[in-house]
């Protein structure tokens, strides 16, 4: 197999894949009491304090992304609630039966993995795909972003350690050599058997039409809705908690606040008690600038604080200087503004991996959900959308009317979407966002996604409605012409 490759890229990887298929062959063996075993050791090669921190501060380091301490909080968190998830699972031999339907189902594995993450999570994202193509004896490898590689790399580092203490095979984990290119990247998403893709919607769109079978997610731009029956302090503290969290590099940070008349102004007051700062539109004109400099989101924005690209805003030359060395001394945690457009015309209706965060003020709920709908069209669609609000029964009308996969109620957003411990989404860092945004699948992805499932159907016995039990009410309404 390997010398029918050509390319440099196809060989190196065929070596890699022919390594994790070895590997994953002895894995397939295991019980699930060994499963269990990879998966806590593949768990405590990241959750360990030591490394993690070591991990985190290689990140930012290297990918100038968010900060150390939330990436800390991060991978422990997202790890934690994984392994919590996974307690208990059953992903070998039989994991299901149903004597009525007489059928059993027995979890079998999908091979070796291709695992795309991306610089913003270069830890905890590679971990969490890790971890549960391991609960299913997968084989799996990483194929990290450039900026991501000397993470992962550690991380793979970390976790061979940990299947040596086991005596598990270390090539059940493994990732591309540097440098990543598109080449190895595509040649891997060939070889494998699966494909599990976040990041870029370039990476995705290739993940897609590889010829391998994949999962991919959606674009972020989360908008959360603040109705007039919000408590506006309660409301700003999850607000400020979810959009300053490891500088607003989550998919699932908010994009836009779409605020309920008579709810505007408590709100943003209570923003601004806690550090935000409401830029008037000279300042709006002149961040926008800098951010979009040419009609894409600029690397100088991205995964940076508020009080950092407020100080290279007060770097630059032009008549605001002053006005940004005094909002830079003030050490802002949020920038926000005030919008009512949607589409390239307005770049801040769109995902800006920042905390930056756009403004708009509604007449009512049902124009609140308009807007959404409205920047969902231009971005977003599929992910999900945030309600803060004392009438929780609206959270149902968001969930029959948007494009969306989850609606997170009166919870931090980013914070939420991807599991916590006090709701019961699953624990995960890649959200499908479903046909709305061009996924074949809208869950929080996990373990599930990583196994094949054989189903043994036995004879039970035999149940032929009537005709009169299928069309009754169809011939009682129009007849049985």
């Amino acid at each position: 197999m390997i010398e029918e490759k050509t390319s440099p890229a196809a060989r190196t990887v065929a070596a890699l894949v022919a390594r994790a298929r070895a590997a994953q062959q002895v894995a397939e063996g295991y019980d699930q009491q060994r499963v269990d075993e990879l998966v806590a050791a593949a768990g405590w090669a990241i959750m360990e304090p030591a490394r993690n921190r070591a991990l985190a501060e290689l990140a930012v380091a290297d990918t100038g992304i968010g900060n150390v301490d939330d990436k800390i909080r991060k991978n422990h968190r997202k790890t934690l609630g994984l392994l919590r998830d996974l307690q208990g699972a059953r992903s070998v031999g039989v994991i299901h039966e149903d004597a009525d339907k007489g059928i059993t189902e027995i979890a079998r594995p999908v091979g070796v993995v291709c695992a795309v993450t991306p610089s913003t999570n270069p830890g905890a994202t590679p971990a969490n795909k890790i971890i549960n193509a391991l609960k299913g004896r997968n084989a799996v490898i990483v194929a990290p972003s450039p900026k991501g590689w000397s993470t992962c790399a550690r991380l793979i580092e970390y976790i061979h350690a940990q299947l040596d203490r086991i005596g598990a095979p270390r090539d059940l984990v493994q990732c591309l050599p540097a440098p990543i290119d598109k080449a190895s990247t595509n040649e891997l998403m060939r070889q494998c058997d699966l494909v599990v893709a976040t990041g870029s919607q370039a990476n995705v769109r290739a993940a897609y039409t590889c010829g391998t079978p994949a999962f991919g997610v959606g674009a972020g731009n989360v908008a959360s809705i603040v109705d007039e029956s919000a408590d506006a302090a309660l409301a700003a503290e999850r607000i400020v908690l979810s959009k300053t969290f490891d500088n607003a590099t989550s998919c699932s940070s908010e994009n836009s606040l779409v605020a309920v008349a008579g709810a505007a102004a408590p709100l943003l007051e209570a923003l601004q008690a806690r550090g935000a700062v409401l830029l008037d539109a000279a300042r709006k004109a002149e961040l926008q600038q800098f951010m979009w400099p040419e009609g894409k989101l600029s690397a100088a924005a991205i995964g940076q604080s508020a009080a950092r690209i407020a100080e290279k805003m007060a770097a630059r030359e032009g008549a605001g200087r002053s006005a940004w060395q005094a909002i830079a001394a003030g050490r802002p945690r949020m920038l926000v503004v005030e919008e009512d457009g949607f589409g390239d015309a307005h770049p801040y209706s769109g995902e800006k991996l920042s905390p930056v965060l756009a403004l708009y003020r509604v007449a009512d709920f049902a124009q609140a959900a308009d807007t959404v709908r409205q920047l969902y069209a231009y971005q977003g669609a599929g992910h999900s959308v945030g309600l803060h609000t004392t009438r929780p029964e609206r959270a149902l009308v968001l969930g029959q009317q948007l494009p969306v996969a989850r609606v997170i109620l009166n919870q931090p957003h980013c914070i939420a979407t991807g599991g916590s411990f006090d709701n019961g989404l699953p624990f995960s860092l890649s959200m499908g966002c479903g046909t709305w945004g061009g996924n074949n699948f809208s869950d929080n992805m996990n373990y599930r996604h990583y196994l094949n499932i054989t189903r043994v159907s036995r004879p039970i016995p035999e149940r032929v409605p009537t005709e009169r039990e299928i069309f009754g009410s169809f011939f009682d309404k129009y007849g049985a012409a």
